[in-house]
């Protein structure tokens, strides 16, 4: 997922976007613990998207904070 993909969506959205990833995070790893996986790189990509959405929800509220105290 690209970062203006990500910018796109709504709080919301990148609410159940985290938990999706971070579900599909969770069963690559242990599928990569039982057997090897075919492509392990993807378990980087799924860490890196996670904390691609994590930032940019950290970042809309921050902004909506500094909105509000103004």
């Amino acid at each position: 997922m690209k970062n203006a993909d990500i910018r796109a969506l709504s709080v919301e959205d990148l609410k159940t976007q985290i938990k999706t990833e971070q579900a599909s995070g969770q069963s690559l790893r242990f599928a990569h613990a039982i057997s090897p996986l075919e492509n392990p790189i993807r378990l980087k990509q799924s860490r890196k998207n996670v904390a691609r959405l994590l930032t940019e929800l950290t970042r809309r509220e921050n902004e909506q904070a500094n909105n509000t105290a103004n």
